[in-house]
């Protein structure tokens, strides 16, 4: 549950002068475009003018604070890189960067090598035989991270979350959601056609099969996935953490399953000893275990020989990547050019080496004073949700109890762990790019496993420093901030307290605040899925929080599109929580002498802080992709929904009953 889908990539902040020469730190009153007024359009009013300043470049399908960030930080990494080629005295770590990197700038390397370096991957497919071969020939890929046509990862029991198992969960489709598969509309129609087409191009230049078979071979590896589609659960009913959890011993999924032989799939992913897993989708996988045997393995190995160059496309020669990029970059998502080389190399390299990364980084970039300053914000802000809680009418003093408790728990991670992985097993060395990929991929799942069955490790972080992202992790019951949020705008040391209570103190709130939303509420102090709620106080919460969902659901972007009220739920109550407890720590911080900036009070200050967080221009495309697929609302609604039900931004900005997005006192919502 982050602040934004982790696909998001992201710079830095703003500053301006003011007449009199002093620097004002956080706020660039050149983003505003002050033709909108405030109570029509708060989003366009505070930064219309960056949206005008700051169109899409050809390799973004967005491009918004978060992606300006991520640029920064790519430069900043690629700096750290450029330093290693200098150095003489490199430790074993700083060399495997160093070769993943350099084997993945080594274009000529790549072209030459082709797709020669997965023959061993086809020659596996090319010995099936029957379905009966199939879990041992799984159990191979999986462990080298090709997980079709179900992925398998290790998570905390989300009833015992003190104890790692092993989790198997639907996958196994080319497309990004099920719907695409299923759905009657233009978009859905126009997707499947173009995907199609993909399937035959990328086969093409693979040159694997006899150019008249392709449009057939095709067809059967989409009626595969979209037999799979059909089986699978939609992205709103996988919201239900209860529906998710279907813990059961190996033997008993053999019975539910007898076309697939789990022991054989365990032993030839090396962990044999699983005695017990949760199944994510029980129906998906009873379907699947029919298309085992309903299926002619010649359509099976088709199906994976695709999924196996699809997955591997970013990091082969350049026909295959280009190929992939048409569909997966322009057509899925608006983008009319790739990424420079160096760019997209190095943001493989920090996501495949992840924390070996991160220990430079943060050695280099994170002052520990961010951190001292972070732990002063968040114990505010946590003092503010204490007294929310205690504060609330609809909610009896024996749940209030168990609220403070499990808010009190709630562990804090900013910057980087206390302990970092250990890398020395992974082999990067001389070969081609796929394989060094390959290789850190099966080191990442030789680490997943080793986890299974296995008490949690309590250290351990599920993003890398360098990654501009926060998050809430219900079984741990924690929030952690990585190191390269802590930046402007999200966060800056020299701007003043309503920047920063705007900005990174609303996603401090945010983070919280999902303990606490539809999903979280359901989680006990120690991360356990555990109803701890009242009857009655369930059913107020569950009456407030569905009013958000019409709310939500009538606001038109470019106006005709609109979020999935029920999809996006948990995010909505997340920002809205996040809101109301920053703009409540920050009024604590105020001594009675607070004077404008720029002519803009501390209150309104924080108020364009908050939608500068949010500045951005996205694709037809990629909104479209992210209204079907996306727990978040976009941006513009993440901004102009939510502020409009707060008298702090009403009173500020002076908004009128005759203003387009005024609500009413008595419509305006609250949870936290």
């Amino acid at each position: 549950m982050s602040i934004v889908a982790l696909s998001g990539l992201l710079l830095g902040g703003c500053s301006l002068n003011e007449p009199n020469g002093k620097k004002n730190e956080g706020i660039d009153l050149a983003n505003m475009d002050t033709t909108y007024k405030p109570g029509d359009n708060f989003y366009m009013y505070a930064i219309g003018g960056w949206k005008k300043n700051n169109p899409i470049p050809d390799e973004y399908s967005v491009y918004g604070a978060f992606n300006q960030l991520d640029q920064q930080n790519t430069q900043m990494l690629k700096d750290l890189f450029d330093e290693l080629t200098k150095k003489k005295d490199l430790n074993d770590e700083q060399k495997k960067i160093l070769n993943f990197y350099s084997s993945g700038m080594d274009t000529n390397a790549i072209e030459k090598s082709g797709i020669e370096p997965l023959k061993p991957y086809f020659d596996e497919i090319n010995q099936l035989k029957d379905y009966k071969d199939f879990a041992a020939f799984l159990g191979k890929m999986h462990h080298n991270s090709i997980f079709a046509p179900f992925y398998l990862y290790a998570g905390q029991d989300e009833k015992n979350s003190e104890m790692v198992i092993a989790q198997i969960f639907q996958g196994g489709l080319g497309l990004p959601d099920r719907d695409y598969y299923t759905s009657q509309d233009d978009v859905s129609k126009m997707l499947r056609d173009e995907y199609q087409k993909y399937i035959v191009n990328l086969l093409k230049v693979a040159k694997l099969y006899p150019e008249d078979q392709i449009e057939k071979i095709a067809k059967n590896i989409f009626d595969i996935e979209t037999q799979m589609a059909k089986a699978s659960m939609t992205r709103v009913e996988m919201r239900d953490p209860k529906k998710l959890y279907n813990k059961m011993t190996v033997e008993e999924l053999q019975k539910l399953t007898p076309n697939f032989n789990w022991n054989e799939y365990f032993t030839a992913l090396g962990k044999s000893d699983i005695k017990s897993l949760n199944i994510g989708q029980p129906n998906f996988f009873t379907e699947l275990n029919k298309m085992y045997k309903s299926i002619p393995i010649e359509q099976w190995k088709q199906y994976y020989t695709f999924h196996l160059i699809n997955d591997c496309a970013s990091y082969l020669n350049k026909d295959i990547e280009k190929t992939s990029f048409d569909f997966y970059g322009t057509v899925l998502s608006g983008k009319t050019k790739m990424k420079d080389r160096w760019k997209k190399v190095v943001e493989l390299t920090s996501n495949m080496l992840g924390e070996a990364v991160g220990k430079l980084y943060v050695q280099k970039y994170f002052p520990e004073e961010s951190k001292t300053r972070m732990l002063e914000l968040v114990k505010n802000l946590k003092a503010t949700f204490r007294e929310h809680i205690q504060k609330l009418d609809w909610m009896t003093d024996e749940t209030k109890q168990k609220a403070v408790e499990k808010l009190d728990a709630m562990n804090l991670k900013i910057g980087y762990p206390d302990k970092w992985r250990d890398y020395s097993q992974v082999e990067i060395k001389e070969q081609p790019f796929v394989l060094n990929v390959l290789a850190a991929e099966r080191f990442d799942v030789d680490y997943m496993l080793s986890q299974i069955d296995k008490p949690v490790d309590r250290q351990k972080w599920d993003m890398y420093p360098q990654t501009v992202n926060a998050y809430y992790s219900p079984n741990m019951n924690e929030i952690v901030f990585p190191a390269a949020i802590l930046q402007p705008p999200f966060f800056n040391a020299k701007a003043d307290d309503a920047v920063n209570y705007g900005a990174i103190g609303v996603v401090i709130g945010h983070e919280m605040t999902h303990g606490f939303d539809d999903q979280g509420r359901q989680y006990d102090k120690n991360g356990n899925l555990n109803d701890w709620w009242n009857e009655k106080d369930a059913a107020n919460f569950k009456a407030k929080a569905d009013k958000l969902i019409p709310v939500y659901e009538a606001y038109k972007i470019n106006d005709s599109l609109n979020v999935n009220g029920k999809l996006t739920l948990g995010e909505n109550i997340a920002d809205m929580g996040g809101l109301s407890l920053a703009i409540d720590a920050l009024k604590k911080t105020f001594k009675g002498n607070e004077q404008p900036i720029d002519g803009f009070t501390p209150i309104q200050r924080f108020y364009l802080s908050f939608a500068n967080v949010w500045r951005q221009n996205i694709r037809l495309q990629e909104l479209q992709r992210r209204l079907k697929e996306d727990v978040h609302s976009p941006a513009e609604v993440r901004v102009n929904v939510p502020i409009y039900h707060f008298e702090e931004f009403n009173t500020a900005f002076n908004i009128k009953p005759t203003d387009k997005r005024y609500v009413k006192p008595e419509n305006r919502l609250k949870i936290w």
